[in-house]
């Protein structure tokens, strides 16, 4: 599921779940313990996640896992996504870098968010799609808004359309654009960049920029957490979720 190696004081971790990188409890646990793996590692001075998967950062959640899952399951799998990870990166004291290709969505960005910085490939694509399968993108009502502003943020999560790169970038949401085949060039060599900085003023300025930073995403992290649970239980949650698996239209209730 998690591929690792290191290269030139770079971790690089590449998802490699397909077809889409799903995301699962499991999935989850190995790609923090591969971030563990790099923080505990003083030969390591900055992180780069990407995709071993064409065309593909991450799909987000794997749905027919989570069909299966009973809602304390899936309350534990939306922990680490929203809450352990970014806690996890948080306190990492080395920078990380998400080198996007293909498609992202829900889930997948918010493992991108976690990182420090973004990298994407011109033709990525991005999209919050959550409500069309029966979710909320709960994590996402919270930092969202503050980068690209209330009405914009909305449009995006409520319609839940797919938009590109360029739109990305001009809106903040990305770092760096460049050829899908210079991704991981370019991820690479902003990575050696970072690298090269002093590991102890690394650590304090980048634990200084993350308190500075959080605008309340610690706890609206928990919030979104329960709101996530607690949508899996309603009918509609359950509805669209089996209509996706099913590659069918969902019946919405009226009442």
């Amino acid at each position: 599921m998690i591929e690792y190696d290191v290269k030139d004081s770079v971790a690089e971790i590449r998802l490699n779940n397909p077809p889409i990188n799903g995301i699962t409890g499991d999935f989850m646990e190995r790609l923090m313990d591969a971030l563990r793996r790099a923080d505990a590692d003083p030969e390591v001075r900055a992180v780069i996640i990407g995709s071993a998967i064409a065309r593909r950062f991450c799909g987000g959640l794997d749905i027919p896992e989570f069909l299966r899952n009973t809602p304390e399951q899936v309350h534990a799998a939306i922990s680490k996504l929203y809450v352990e990870l970014h806690e996890l990166q948080a306190n990492l004291g080395k920078p990380t870098i998400a080198a996007i290709t293909g498609a992202v969505r829900g889930g997948g960005i918010s493992i991108a968010i976690t990182c420090d910085m973004i990298v994407a490939a011109e033709d990525a694509t991005f999209g919050y799609p959550e409500m069309e399968v029966g979710l909320l993108p709960a994590i996402h009502y919270t930092h969202l808004p503050r980068i690209v502003g209330r009405y914009r943020a909305f449009d995006l999560l409520f319609t839940g359309r797919t938009f590109d790169a360029r739109e990305a970038m001009a809106l903040g949401l990305v770092s760096r654009l460049a050829p899908e085949a210079q991704v991981q060039d370019e991820a690479r060599a902003l990575a050696r960049v970072l690298a090269a900085k002093s590991p102890t003023l690394m650590r304090m300025g980048k634990r200084a920029f993350t308190r500075a930073t959080d605008n309340g995403y610690r706890q609206g992290a928990s919030t979104a957490v329960d709101l996530i649970t607690a949508v899996f239980a309603t009918r509609d949650g359950q509805e669209g979720l089996a209509a996706f698996a099913e590659k069918r239209k969902p019946s919405w209730r009226t009442d």
